[in-house]
């Protein structure tokens, strides 16, 4: 053990004697472990790491397949058919988002909550920190009790333990808080931080929503836990035989509706569309770490050929093979792990600015960390990396020729010149594997170009937002709920620098659309077949507030009113589909399906296409229907029921930045009503930002690390000419002595690096059509082998490699190098 430490104390002294070639080493390979442990700690934090509940992997989630409509959830009457009659679950739980208005503090503060059954606890295993959870007896009591979050009971209780028994005014009702949840604790599990629960209240489902007129309402979810030995696919089938008995059950309304049940992980729910982004960042981080190893071996082998008297030396003195081969080994290990350790401090860095830029496009990004797995991640890598870069040296030491050694005679000796081609070899490789970045690169750039390039639908500049629910106790009748829509419009229109003010429960580009079913007048009930559309009802100026274009007809008045004819308007996409080659306007359709006794509508507006989400998606089609005309969904509204939507959001056009105005419209609310929160006050800008963030920090990361891969590429092509033409230093000498021009030289020296250059491009352009498939389904609108990504990279890295190589060629040709290598002449 001795002798190793030993050995360590002498390669630790030679590279602190090379300072310049320890810090280059370290940094090249501090940029490459870095980057890998950086994507490897978001594939550990979202993927790897279970799910904070107990047994993870038995947990899966229940919803039904609606026609050709797959991942919609289950209505509530569902609920009690799945719990009672589904035999491959030992639990099961129901859920659903919702939210209240937290009143009591010093503002009225709106909060993400949901709503549960009982069953939810104990199928998750996860108990309360402090306290109890709700039992079934208080749910099925309808009991005003609630389980609050650790971080809600750390902000607005500070960790006070009497928190538990103390009353909270939620909607203006006072509820009982039983319980406290641990830190960890996150249910429903979804991505972003802006809709995480914050406190847990009984399912209690009501009259109205057990109905039958809400018994097409798929508004809630399923939690369940595998029965030992059953495995997915026998829950599957067992959901379905389910599903066919709750079909069997369906009111006549629902005749024509065929449902199947769907049953998938609990983690594939969160982490499915994730997963394949993660994928593409490991394969291309994983380039640059290669790349940096490439790099790496190259100069660790111009390291050796310069110190081949050195091994020569040791080797007649009588030295064991296997002695420089520790050496070297040990030397190796020095410089990764010294890389290791700074690339660990640089994804730690990262990290801590990703999660944030991360959080509302990500799942779990609280759990994204550099914890022990990833440091022993980081220390198995920086081991292997520095293992595999040692080979190369030392291979040239232990082929080193005494005779020519001991001469010290750099460009006679044994590896030297007669390991050019290993040089060669190492630069092109790296070439053609950092061309195939680049390519990838670009073509992500142009794809993020065309999804820019598509139309919104509206305009999102100068529009704000604001989210508001309006509680039911204070809010019972569509006369309230109409009343203060219209003195909101009325009062925020009156203020400065605003230009037009409507109200929607719905809003484009934001990942979040209600859908209804619809028929079409003059369908037959054997032919007609269930469709679903976003679905969204307006009151005031929604669609001059975003900018979406009037096609043709009109738009809502204050005439359409419950009293009125019904109306609806479609969009653009919709009136295709529905009624091709004629005129939508005053073409009737009704919601639901053909059993539903619900009135007809007739089109008079037709607007411009929008997107439930990003503009990569294709256009949705989308019908609105005035607020103050319910009966369009409900049928007739009595006379004293709460029909109008009461929750949405308030859509504000204005001619100064939306920023300027968000007081004035929170202070506006509060003159209506006082104990009234906003949530998620914020321009339309951002609205459209976030959902466009996916595509946006997948083409970053790539574009970073493509960047990354060429700048490590040119340093090995530079490494390469420059140690290439101290080689041929007395060769050039004599070339100029003998009357050849300096231009002639440059050429000379830029024709070597040049020709790596075509042979990596080459290497890399096969490699790219190789691997085109692999990113093909993440790019939009464009094609991974399209030429003219190939012949842009390939000129870039070509111009690149150029520049790479002028500066050894133009010092090639200095007087000064050609006095000095004429003088080492023998």
């Amino acid at each position: 053990m001795s002798f190793w430490i030993e050995d360590l104390r002498h390669a630790a002294r030679r590279l602190a004697k090379a300072r310049s070639f320890f810090l280059t080493v370290t940094l090249m390979l501090a940029l490459g472990i870095g980057a890998t442990t950086t994507i490897f700690s978001l594939i550990e934090g979202i993927l790897l790491r279970p799910l904070p509940f107990r047994d993870p992997g038995s947990l899966v989630q229940l919803g039904e397949h609606v026609g050709e409509n797959p991942g919609i959830g289950i209505t509530a009457r569902d609920i009690r058919a799945y719990s009672t009659e589904a035999q491959a679950f030992s639990s099961t739980g129901a859920f659903t988002g919702t939210s209240f208005v937290l009143s009591d503090g010093p503002a009225p503060e709106n909060l993400a909550a949901a709503r549960l059954t009982s069953g939810v606890f104990p199928t998750v295993g996860v108990g309360p920190l402090l306290g109890r959870v709700f039992s079934r007896q208080e749910e099925d009591a309808r009991a005003q009790v609630a389980v609050i979050s650790y971080s809600l009971w750390t902000n607005r209780y500070h960790r006070d333990p009497r928190a538990v028994g103390a009353t909270i005014e939620l909607d203006r009702k006072s509820y009982t808080i039983v319980g406290v949840m641990p830190r960890d604790f996150e249910f429903p599990l979804q991505v972003g931080r802006l809709n995480q629960a914050q406190l847990w209240v009984p399912m209690s489902l009501t009259s109205e929503e057990l109905s039958e007129e809400k018994a097409g309402f798929w508004g809630y979810r399923m939690v369940a836990r595998l029965k030992d030995g059953v495995s997915l696919s026998q829950a599957a089938q067992d959901a379905d035989r389910v599903s066919r008995q709750i079909m069997s059950s369906f009111p006549p309304s629902m005749s024509k509706i065929h449902i199947h049940g769907d049953v998938q992980l609990l983690s594939e729910v969160l982490t499915g569309k994730t997963r394949p982004l993660l994928r593409v960042l490991l394969i291309a981080v994983s380039v640059v770490l290669l790349i940096a190893c490439a790099n790496v071996a190259i100069l660790m082998l111009v390291r050796a050929v310069r110190y081949h008297r050195d091994y020569a030396v040791r080797l007649a003195l009588g030295a064991r093979s296997s002695a420089i081969l520790r050496d070297t080994v040990q030397e190796g290990l020095l410089l990764s792990l010294s890389g290791g350790l700074l690339g660990l401090i640089f994804a730690g860095m990262a990290v801590h600015i990703g999660s944030h830029s991360l959080a509302e496009s990500m799942p779990r990004t609280d759990s994204i960390s550099i914890d022990v797995p990833v440091a022993l991640f980081t220390l198995c890598i920086a081991i292997v990396v520095g293992v595999l870069c040692s080979l190369v040296p030392a291979f040239v030491a232990l082929r080193t020729n005494l005779v020519a050694g001991l001469k010290d005679t750099v460009s006679t000796a044994t590896g030297a010149a007669s390991h050019a081609r290993l040089r060669s070899v190492l630069v092109v490789s790296e070439i053609g594997v950092a061309l195939v970045l680049l390519i990838a690169s670009f073509a992500f750039v142009r794809s993020y170009q065309k999804m820019l390039s598509v139309d919104l639908g509206f305009q999102p500049q100068h529009v704000l937002v604001a989210g508001y629910r309006l509680p039911q106790e204070q809010y019972a009748t569509d006369a309230s709920v109409e009343r203060f829509n219209r003195e909101l419009i009325e009062q925020l229109s009156k203020k400065p620098g605003i230009l037009t003010v409507g109200i929607g429960d719905n809003l484009p580009s934001s990942d979040d659309s209600g859908m209804a079913a619809y028929t079409l007048e003059g369908q037959s009930v054997q032919g007609w077949k269930l469709k679903f559309a976003a679905f969204g009802t307006i009151y005031g100026n929604y669609f001059q507030a975003l900018g979406i274009p009037l096609i043709g007809g009109r738009t809502f008045t204050d005439e359409d009113r419950a009293d009125s004819p019904l109306v609806i308007i479609v969009s653009q996409s919709m009136a295709q589909h529905s009624w091709p080659g004629q005129k939508p306007i005053g073409k009737r359709m009704h919601a639901g399906n053909p059993g539903k006794n619900l009135p007809w509508a007739t089109v008079v507006g037709v607007v411009g296409d929008t997107r439930i989400g990003s503009r990569d998606q294709k256009a949705d089609d989308h019908w609105y229907a005035p607020a103050r005309q319910p009966a369009i969904l409900f049928g007739p509204a009595l006379p004293q029921s709460r029909a109008i939507p009461a929750a949405g959001s308030i859509v504000v056009r204005a001619a100064i930045p939306p920023e300027t105005i968000i007081e004035t419209v929170r202070h506006t609310v509060a003159e209506i009503d006082p104990q009234l929160a906003l949530n998620q006050v914020r321009s339309m800008a951002d609205v459209v930002s976030k959902t466009e963030a996916p595509r946006r920090i997948m083409t970053e990361l790539i574009g970073f690390f493509a960047l990354g891969a060429l700048i490590l590429a040119l340093t090995g092509v530079y490494a390469v000419v420059s140690f290439s033409v101290t080689l041929r230093a007395q060769e050039i000498a004599i070339r100029m002595a003998l009357g050849a021009q300096r231009e002639g030289i440059v050429k000379l020296v830029l024709r070597s690096g040049v020709r790596l250059a075509l042979a990596g491009s080459a290497l890399g352009a096969l490699a790219s059509l190789a691997t085109a498939q692999l990113i093909r389904s993440y790019l939009f609108s464009v094609s991974p082998t399209d030429p003219w990504l190939y012949t842009a990279s390939i000129f870039l890295m070509i111009g690149m490699t150029f520049i790479a190589s002028a500066v050894p060629a133009i010092r090639a040709a200095s007087s000064a190098d050609l006095i000095n290598a004429l003088r080492s002449v023998p």
